[in-house]
This record gives C-alpha cells, sequence and structure tokens, in this order.
C-alpha cells in the first residue's frame, strides 16, 4: 500500500476505489461479478468488513466500508489477494474471448513492478477517503450509485444489478448480493 494513503479509523466509514491495472474492462461477465461478490461476503462474516455501499463498475470497485475488527488495509490486501487469484483462474477456465490479451495484460504489468508475481490484477493501494459526517457519507453513496449513469452504461441506478442501490431504495438490505451494513 502506498506510504501517502492512510485508514485513519477503521471503524469510521471509509470511501474507497479498488482499480484493475491499466484500467482494463475486466468486470463484463456473471463470473467476476460472483467472485467479488463471495470474496466480499468472506470478509464480512470472516474478516468484520462492513459493507456500507458499493458499485461494481467496468474496471474498478467504489466502496464504503469499515470494520470494527481488522485493519481496513489488511482487509482490503487480503481481498485483492484472493481476487486476483480467483479472477486469473476465472479467466482460465471459463469462456473468456479476450483470454490470451488479459493474461498477457496481468503477466506484463506482474513483469514490469518485479515482485516475484506471474500476474497482477489490481493496481497499488486504495487511496482511503474518511466519511467524518453524514453530508460526506450522503454524497458518496449518491456518488457511488449515480456512478453507473454517469457512465452511460445505464439510465437510472436502478437498472444496474451491480451495486447497493436498490437496498437503499428499498430500505432492505438484504436484497444486492453482498450483504451490507446500514450506515444510519
Amino acid at each position: 500500500m502506498s506510504q501517502k494513503y492512510k485508514v485513519i479509523d477503521s471503524t469510521q466509514p471509509t470511501f474507497v476505489t479498488i482499480t484493475i491495472i491499466d484500467w482494463v474492462d475486466l468486470f463484463i461477465r456473471p463470473i467476476y461479478f460472483k467472485i467479488l461478490d463471495d470474496s466480499l461476503n468472506y470478509c464480512i462474516a470472516n474478516k468484520g468488513l462492513n459493507v456500507h455501499a458499493y458499485v461494481y463498475m467496468s474496471s474498478y470497485i467504489h466502496m464504503i466500508i469499515s470494520s470494527n475488527t481488522d485493519e481496513l488495509q489488511d482487509i482490503i490486501r487480503d481481498f485483492k489477494k484472493f481476487t486476483s487469484k480467483e479472477l486469473i483462474k476465472a479467466i482460465k477456465e471459463y469462456p473468456e474471448s479476450r483470454r490470451e490479451w488479459l493474461l498477457n495484460k496481468f503477466s506484463y504489468a506482474a513483469y514490469r513492478i518485479k515482485k516475484g508475481k506471474n500476474y497482477k490484477v489490481w493496481k497499488d493501494g486504495f487511496h482511503p477517503v474518511l466519511l467524518d459526517n453524514q453530508i460526506k457519507i450522503e454524497q458518496r453513496v449518491n456518488y457511488i450509485h449515480y456512478n453507473p449513469v454517469a457512465s452511460e452504461m445505464v439510465y437510472h441506478e436502478r437498472d444496474w444489478r451491480h451495486s447497493s442501490y436498490a437496498a437503499y431504495e428499498e430500505g432492505n438490505s438484504e436484497i444486492p448480493n453482498v450483504k451490507l451494513q446500514a450506515l444510519w
């Protein structure tokens, strides 16, 4: 993780963005979304992660998260490490028209940084932003949910299946594929 940006207080809601290397549009297949869902739910159940809002876009994830037990940077590190392996495995095993290109791209990224890995899927770091008041929280929740509309992927937030918007609209934390923790 970068020395410049640190999580100040893991117990406070924190906005994070996790980005695929070189902004590769990886998240376009259901299997990749399932890997993200399952991994976040594992972190929720076993690592003390609280996910308050999220959106998966084609090359990055925005989330508002916190933890009462573990440090956020440790949870994010483990999440990225695990999902990297699972995403590479899925690229190799499931029908993927861009298989060779994706594997070459992620292999070159690992070679470029020379950390001894075969593949590098995620960019380093996640630039945490502490949300220490209600106004900041509401602004980021709205920003997260509006992201697919701003990117012209859908016309309305409710049409993007890979976010927590439905839970906020319906007031039901069981709607999305990731178990949410309420902010208010």
